[in-house]
């Protein structure tokens, strides 16, 4: 699996005006819905559900928001870089400043869990992080993420 595959330009955004959780789960809402043609509600309630179960703040500012949704045929994701953190619930109680959902049909087992894997390596690593943090131009943004697979992968 490879984020191009998963994660298309038009679904990075850098956003000065998120405040909160909730609010940062209805932008990827939206970003679902204009990018993907999925139902805006049913991502948001789909996200809150899985929130609901154990936040998805996996630490260093970082957050993997997910879900399954019916209408859907493959897994695909947004990016989101936010200019102030928020509290994410985070495992290790740091505000979040960057969000990679995904958004996987309701069957997809082992795809789901291959794009999650993915994203998860990637943004474990501090460099990638830094240089996603260190740029606000979405294309620039899509593209570091994409050359980060081609890098780890040398």
């Amino acid at each position: 699996m490879q984020f191009s595959q998963i994660l298309r330009p038009d679904a990075v955004r850098v956003y000065s005006s998120v405040s909160s959780k909730k609010r940062l789960l209805h932008e990827l809402g939206s970003i679902a819905e204009s990018v993907y043609g999925l139902n805006h509600q049913a991502v948001v309630d789909a996200l809150i559900e899985r929130e609901n179960l154990g936040p998805t703040g996996v630490g260093h500012g970082v957050a993997l928001p997910h879900a399954r949704l019916s209408g859907i045929d493959s897994v695909v994701g947004a990016l989101v870089l936010l200019e102030t953190p928020i509290d994410f619930n985070s495992v290790d109680r740091q505000p979040v400043d960057m969000a990679f959902a995904l958004f996987a049909p309701e069957d997809a087992g082992v795809e789901h869990l291959k794009a999650l894997a993915l994203v998860s390596r990637t943004l474990r690593d501090p460099a990638i992080c830094a240089k996603l943090r260190a740029n606000d131009d979405p294309a620039t943004l899509h593209t570091i993420i994409t050359e980060a697979q081609s890098v780890q992968a040398a």
